[in-house]
């Protein structure tokens, strides 16, 4: 009888492996790799080598606390001819003497997750077991029958690869594009992603469950959508709307996820202060990127946050055109979440592609602070019985708005205006800096047939307001050049559609305002008792807004919001003009010296000139970029910078991977917050 085969040494191949299965740029300590794909390891026996017919090998997989084969958290599965494409198998690839090579193949439906793997070695009745190590299983965009399957190369690079990105703030009329650095791949990123899925409340109530279902992207992005937030569960990332900041770090100054996700490992799974709807999205894309979900961050202009689920969003002035705290519901300037790419077979067809989840805590779903996975294109059909959350969702994007002027006698009086919301949805071209329009994924054209017949379906009927221009209408301009730190000029312009003269009465207002419809103190205002508008003309009113008034007011989102008022005499009628705008912070300048080569020394000089009328005092620097530097690099500058003066640092950097890549930047003064910048750096590889 032959003796037992004793192993002594099992080779991961992590390299080779990572490198197949797109996950090189996790490194090459621990093997990665992408379900229905095959990886290879290699078995060194001491003494003989593997003889077919004479030695049996079977391999077991585990993962989670309590692996169950009736759940698929373990499979036991013998090594053969040939894979098998259906479940767990394991073939011969080669042999050369004592070394054997296997190929071993993981079913498209298997459970992500960390898995233990062991050998098991008998020769006749004889058996030993054998400890090979560990591996990170991920869903996998690369194959066909996988649930996250995307066909086309380009997004599957996009969308899964890459590492930075744009996010799109500021206003609907003034789109702000803002770098980010999700670092899915850089050190620890991973451990926290699973952390954060053995975490969450699911998992503690029943772990067997919880893993059992780790092979469904639609309910992984659940968990995630939750976890994000911190509201009901041990979850990333608080959330602070209040501009009050100093126990934490201010919502503005994040440029990246790496640091969040790194920050709630350290300590224990406490919650990062402090997040708001970009920072929970980017944070989101990170995680679901690092499992394999191809993900992006969207941003939707004029979301609507309808409380009361009547798709009607009630919002209500005083006749001074300040807006009151009568309704929960809320008009944001912009909300972002994310879309993730997944089949729904839990849905009737054509649910399937992306869907959209927002990990902002706003309500709560079957009891848990998250949203989604809606299916956008339900969304767009006014499919609302469908999970999940498609009611919230379709409000966000369609909800009509109502504007009332509480009068001093106790009434209210509707405004004539035209409000809609779900505007300029935006998200990052694929390979491209360039933003790309999405708002026809989420509704048909307004005024359209189908966006009538979704109505019907969402029994909704649009009477609330009307596009048209009767009578007196109201529209709000502004002029070039609304830089922080200058003075400025907005303009109301009045036009009488009518054959007679009319007498009214303008009230225009100015306010700081935060993103999420918040309102700060007032920075502008003019009320004009007897404006005489001829018939069919036009008049147009200016207002002077003055940096001495919006300057020590004004929030980290670079926002005032502008409320027009015209009351006519005749008729009784009050017509409402809205519009938000926002105030450019400067720029800032990022020069790279020297030439980017991977593991060469690299200074990345940065500049932003001061343009406040006063000094600029605690001015810092931080730069990010995933694969160019080691984590954050913060420098602070040691005096003040005066008026029209620049602020500089120089800050050196070691690329660790070739390729593009994008340098992100924060600057952060005591009167100057949250200002952004990136560039892109082409990295060389190593010279062979």
């Amino acid at each position: 009888m032959a003796e037992d085969l004793v192993l002594e040494l099992c080779n991961l191949e992590c390299e080779c492996n990572n490198r197949n299965h797109m996950t090189a740029d996790m490194g090459s300590q621990k093997l990665v790799v992408r379900r229905g794909q095959s990886f290879t390891i290699t078995l060194l026996f001491a003494g003989r080598g593997y003889k077919e017919g004479v030695d049996r090998l079977t391999l077991n997989v585990e993962t989670g606390p309590c692996p169950i084969e009736s759940s698929g958290t373990k499979s036991r599965f013998p090594v053969s001819a040939v894979l098998q494409e259906s479940a767990w198998s394991a073939a011969v690839d080669h042999q050369d003497g004592a070394a054997l090579s296997l190929l071993v193949y993981s079913p498209p439906d298997a459970r992500i997750g960390r898995y233990a793997l062991t050998l098991e070695a008998s020769t006749g009745h004889q058996g030993t077991s054998f400890r090979l190590g560990e591996f990170i299983l991920l869903f996998n965009p690369w194959y066909p029958d996988d649930s996250v399957f995307l066909e086309y190369e380009d997004q599957r690079c996009e969308f899964v690869l890459t590492q930075q990105g744009l996010i799109y703030q500021g206003s609907l009329k003034f789109i702000v594009p803002t770098a980010w650095n999700f670092g899915q791949f850089e050190d620890e990123i991973l451990d926290a992603c699973l952390q954060l899925l053995d975490t969450n409340p699911k998992f503690l109530r029943d772990q067997n469950r919880d893993c059992s279902r780790r092979n469904n992207p639609v309910y992984i992005g659940r968990v995630v959508s939750a976890m994000v937030n911190c509201n009901d569960d041990q979850g990333v990332l608080a959330g602070r709307w209040d501009n009050k900041y100093e126990d934490g770090v201010s919502p503005m100054s994040w440029i990246g996820s790496v640091d969040i996700l790194r920050r709630w490992r350290k300590y224990g799974c406490q919650p990062v202060r402090y997040g708001q709807c970009w920072v929970f999205a980017a944070v989101a894309c990170t995680v679901l990127r690092c499992l394999g979900i191809p993900t992006r961050v969207v941003t939707n202009y004029n979301s609507a946050h309808d409380t009361n689920s009547n798709l009607v969003v009630d919002r209500y002035l005083d006749e001074m055109g300040t807006l009151q705290k009568t309704s929960k519901d809320m008009i944001w300037n912009y909300h972002c979440w994310v879309e993730s790419w997944m089949t729904r077979p839990d849905l009737p067809p054509g649910c399937d592609g992306w869907q959209a989840l927002d990990p902002t805590p706003q309500e709560k779903s079957e009891g848990a602070y998250c949203c989604g996975p809606a299916p956008v294109k339900a969304i767009k059909e006014g499919e609302l019985r469908l999970k999940y959350d498609i009611p919230f969702v379709f409000a966000e994007v369609n909800a009509d708005v109502v504007y009332w002027v509480l009068q001093k006698d106790g009434s209210r009086k509707k405004t004539i205006h035209s409000s809609t919301v779900g505007k300029n949805m935006s998200t990052k071209s694929v390979g491209k800096d360039t933003r790309e329009d999405i708002t026809h994924n989420y509704k048909y054209p307004e005024g359209s047939d189908q966006e009538r017949e979704v109505f019907a379906k969402a029994e909704l009927q649009k009477s609330y307001l009307t596009e048209e221009e009767k009578g007196v209408s109201i529209k709000i301009k502004v002029s070039e050049g609304m830089n922080n730190g200058c003075d400025f000029d907005v303009y109301a312009v009045i036009s009488n559609n009518t054959e007679t003269e009319r007498l009214c009465r303008l009230m225009f207002c100015a306010r700081t305002a935060s993103y999420n419809g918040v309102m700060g103190p007032e920075c502008g205002m003019k009320d004009l008792l007897n404006v005489i508008l001829l018939p069919h003309a036009e008049k147009t009113v200016p207002l002077r807004i003055l940096y001495e008034k919006y300057g020590s007011c004004l929030t980290q989102d670079n926002m005032i919001k502008l409320v027009a008022l015209l009351f006519e005499y005749q008729t009784g009628d009050i017509v409402l003009g809205v519009r938000d705008i926002y105030i450019k912070n400067p720029d800032i300048k990022i020069r790279v010296l020297g030439e980017p080569m991977q593991k060469r020394k690299l200074v990345a000089e940065l500049t932003l000139t001061n343009p406040l009328s006063t000094p600029l005092s605690g001015c810092v620097f931080t730069l990010e970029g995933a694969g160019l530097t080691e984590g954050q690099k913060t420098q602070e500058l040691a005096s003040p910078v005066e008026p029209g003066q620049e602020a500089k640092v120089r800050m050196d950097l070691a690329p660790t991977l070739s390729g593009l890549h994008k340098l992100v930047v924060n600057f952060e003064s005591d009167k100057l917050k949250g200002v952004k910048g990136y560039r892109n750096v082409i990295v060389a590889p190593l010279p062979k």
